[in-house]
This record gives structure tokens, sequence and C-alpha cells, in this order.
């Protein structure tokens, strides 16, 4: 099916057509049609599946229309729970708008607010922002809600991980009644669930339409998912021994901790390999710097906490490792999610240390599957990791 079948007008499709899209996926074959009805829509679709222009084509669409934008005004908000996430997102409606008269702009905090504070003052089509900053702007009248279409919450399983809750209840409560409601999430844990029919509560006579392309073990056939199993102690040992044995030539390495991905950028220089890290405490120049180099391939190993997980959008990733292996299964196929992408093959290899078997039982449980253990050569385990129970049930809640 082509995009000008799902209602699309031509500049919208010659511009995604630019950029090498052939035919909707599933989730905009889905999505758009009921978007573009003015339905509210409640969508469960994993990361790389191409929801971003599921939600952005049909609110182009809807809004490629002569109107007097006033200042200080947005037609639409998109929500995201991460700064690259923003950005990321910003980018795409601006490719996909480019043969469109309509404005837009991505607010985040980690940057000085002025110059975001001036762009709004002529009014912005779509806004794309992260809640802290979106309400920071709010509160200093920088931007007002009244003239609001489209909602978008992107992402809202993150956002309630990360503790956004309570500012997209503030955010909700600043709108206008009379508007489209989109919640995209990659799970629908109950959380979620709540919060899609509580921001959806306005239009009770048209109840929102759900649909979703997420099975229950959700990662794409395209990455070949394997683990190591590994004492703690020589993780980073045995991170630079692959690099350089099996000539790695990119890999997005993920971390828990911050202060572990600067320790391990540091172990990776002593033995020759330059790597970077990304993180909450970098300003976002650096960030942006070093994601800059890691898409160009001048930085080939990226090292990244979790946060990062779902904001990242680096086309043909070869390789995600799981330094440290994610408490939640939900987390774990977020990450490998990053590669794989629109078709590509790609590659997930975790390291599993003995503390993480209850994890490991959780994730494969997940997937349905034992993923392959590999042994390498002189890195014998002390600490031998038991083969795991695909019917194991965690008993513990995570910890805060």
């Amino acid at each position: 099916m082509p995009f000008l079948n799902l209602g699309l007008c031509k500049p919208i499709v010659q511009a995604i057509e630019e950029l090498g899209y052939t035919a909707p996926t599933p989730i905009q074959k889905q999505a758009i049609p009921i978007i573009l009805s003015g339905k509210d829509l409640i969508a469960t679709a994993q990361t790389g599946t191409g929801k971003t222009a599921a939600f952005v084509l049909p609110i182009l669409e809807a809004f490629n229309k002569e109107r007097t934008l006033r200042g200080k005004r947005i037609r639409a908000l998109i929500l995201t729970p991460t700064r690259e996430l923003a950005v990321q997102v910003a980018a795409n409606v601006e490719q996909y708008s480019k043969h469109l008269n309509l404005s837009s702009l991505a607010v985040y905090g980690g940057v000085d607010s002025e110059v975001q504070k001036q762009r709004l003052i002529e009014g912005i089509d779509i806004l794309v922002a992260t809640p802290g900053r979106l309400l920071d702007l709010s509160h200093q009248r920088a931007l007002h809600f009244d003239e609001l279409e489209v909602l978008v919450l992107d992402e809202a399983d993150r956002m309630v991980d990360m503790g956004f809750v309570d500012d997209i209840y503030k955010i909700i409560e600043r709108l206008p009644k009379a508007r489209q409601n989109l919640l995209f999430s990659a799970t629908m844990t109950d959380d979620v669930r709540s919060i899609a029919y509580d921001f959806s509560d306005s239009k009770m006579s048209n109840p929102a339409v759900e649909i979703s392309t997420s099975p229950k073990a959700s990662t794409t056939p395209n990455i070949n998912q394997w683990l190591i199993t590994v004492d703690k102690d020589t993780k980073s040992a045995l991170l630079s021994h692959l690099i350089n044995d099996q000539q790695w030539d990119q890999a997005l390495i993920f971390i828990e901790k911050k202060h572990g991905a600067a320790k391990l950028v540091a172990q990776l220089a002593k033995r020759g390999i330059e790597a970077d890290a990304i993180h909450g405490d970098k300003s976002q120049a650096m960030r942006e710097k070093i994601l800059a180099d890691f898409k160009s391939g001048k930085l080939k190993y990226l090292v990244a906490t979790g946060v990062a997980a779902r904001g990242l959008d680096i086309g043909e990733l070869s390789r995600v490792v799981n330094y440290d292996l994610p408490f939640k299964p939900e987390e774990y196929i977020h990450r490998i999610g990053r590669t794989g992408r629109a078709g590509s093959t790609g590659e997930a290899v975790s390291f599993v240390a003995m503390g993480d078997f209850k994890n490991l039982c959780a994730i494969e449980s997940r997937l349905d599957h034992i993923i392959e253990r590999k042994e390498i050569e002189g890195f014998p385990v002390r600490k031998v990791v038991p083969i795991s129970i695909l019917n194991y049930v965690r008993k513990s809640k995570a910890p805060n």
C-alpha cells in the first residue's frame, strides 16, 4: 500500500520518499487513517517500527491548511521522556514537513531557555517537549495552550518509569478539553493504561481506538542475540577482547551507573580503545556532539546509561552490548531494539554475571526462548551462572 492511499498529500509523500520510505509499516497503516479521522488513539508499538511517522504524518496532513497562528500558541504538543528523543522527533518533523509551510520546535532542559522562548513568540505549529522544560516555559508564560488541537504522549511507559506521571497530569490540566489525544507506548502497563484513559477522558462520547503491533516476544528476528557468562571483575577486559578479537566496527554499550560509564571509558582507553560516554550529567551540547560523532562513525564505541535507550536513533547500528543486564525485560527489549532496524541485521550481546541470574530468567521468559550462550577462550568463569528457567516468576519487586 503506497502512502498516498493512506490519505496523505503529495508534498508529504514526496518528503518521505526522498528519505527512502517506500511503503508504510504496520503501525503506520493502522494509525494514520485513525488519526486522520480525528479519533483518539492508544497504540502499543515497539521502538524501530516507524511509530514517529505514524503520528507525525497525519498531524502534518491535518495542519496543511491556511491558518493564522497567534503568538505564543501551539497547535500540536508531542511530549517525550528524554532530550535525545525530543531532538530526534523534532528532526523527523522537520524532514517530513520540508515541503509544507509549517513550523516546529523542540524544547528541553540542559540548555538556555531564552532561545526557545524567542522562537515561541511568533507561535509554533508543532512543539516537541520534555515535561520539565514545558512546565517551566508555561510558568514563565512563554507559551499558552488555548489553541492546542493535538496532544501526543510518546514513549508513555518510559515517562512512567522516569517518574514523569505528576508532570504529565499537571500539563494535561492546562490543556483545552476539546483536543485529539494520541498515546504511543512500547508496553501497556497498568500505569500507562490509567494515563491513557485519563487523558482521553475529555471525549468520552468518542472513545479512544486501541491498536497494537507488539507481540509478546517483541524482538525483531533480524537481531542475533547471544550472551556470555562472566565474573564482574573481568567485564571490561572481556569487552576489550571482543572489540579487538572480533574487530567490531561499532557498538552501543549499555551500563547502569553514570560513574560506571566514565570508569569503563577510562578502562577501554588504557587498552587503546577510544570510546565516549553519554549520560544525564553531561551538558546537552556535549551529548549532541558525542551522538553526532557516533552517528557519523567518527566515534566507534559509545557507552550509555539506560536513560538513552529510547532516545537514540542511529540508523543501521551494527551492535548493542548489555554490559550490565537490565532489571526489566522490557528494558532489554528497548535496548536491543536500537539495532536490527528497518530490515537491517543486528547483533545483541549481553554480559551475564551470577547476580544477574534472576534478571536473565525474567528476560528469557518474556522472550519465550533461551538466549544462546557462548564461551570465550581465556575468560573462564569462577561463579557459574545456571541455565535459565523459562517459567521463572520473580517474587520480589524491583528496587526503587
